[in-house]
């Protein structure tokens, strides 16, 4: 054998393509490059997906109730949910109605102002609190419902935002039964969410809020007293 010649099996499966052995980091490298790649792709598409299926759960028309409960809860946020609220109370689906998140300046009698057809459910039986976000909400919704035993709750707020309702009440009161009733909101008045500016980026703002809920709720974020 020439002494300039190079046993072609040892020393080519001993040297990789390039003539340089990989060594740890340069494969923990790629191995990273890959999966930070694969997360800039994956991510997207699980938003995406997760925002077709919570645009699925809000509903287009209003449901009709199907049962009763022993109250109402409403989430303050537009005119047309204490309306239906009150009515949903002089129509006995509940004994008694919270009206959560109330502006300070909020009494009963602006209320009976602009519902004078029912003055005697309002005077009797309609309570208020003045907590400032959803989870306040749901944290007054708890006080409420335990100091009156109640059981079942009725709870409206428009059909957007029911999603995180619904998970920031159900985290305070597990064993209370929740009975969903969606206001559909003006800015889904029949028309598609996607031909209509305003309405998707509501959509897509409750969405994001939804998420974060549902993270700070799966963490064990506490019910507070």
């Amino acid at each position: 054998m020439a002494m300039n010649e190079i046993p072609v099996g040892k020393a080519a499966a001993s040297t990789p393509r390039g003539g340089r052995r990989a060594g740890p980091l340069r494969r923990l490298w790629r191995g990273f490059g890959w999966f930070t790649t694969a997360t800039c792709v994956a991510l997207p598409v699980a938003l995406a997906i997760g925002f077709i299926w919570f645009v699925s759960r809000v509903p287009a028309d209003e449901i009709p109730l199907d049962r009763n409960a022993d109250g109402i809860v409403v989430l303050t946020g537009g005119a047309s949910r204490i309306n239906d609220a009150v009515e949903l109370l002089a129509a006995g689906r509940g004994q008694r109605l919270l009206i959560s998140g109330a502006n300070p300046t909020t009494h009963p009698i602006d209320i009976l102002r602009l519902n004078p057809e029912f003055e005697r459910w309002i005077r009797c039986c309609v309570d208020f609190d003045r907590s400032v976000n959803t989870r306040g909400n749901a944290i007054e919704t708890r006080r409420w419902a335990q100091s009156r035993g109640f059981r079942s709750l009725i709870v409206v707020t428009s059909s957007y935002h029911m999603p995180r309702a619904m998970a920031e009440i159900a985290h305070q009161l597990p064993d209370v039964a929740l009975v969903p009733f969606p206001v559909v909101s003006d800015r889904r008045n029949g028309d598609p969410w996607w031909t209509n500016e305003a309405a998707t980026r509501l959509l897509v703002s409750e969405y994001l809020k939804y998420l974060v809920t549902n993270v700070r709720l799966a963490l064990g974020a506490s019910k507070s007293a």
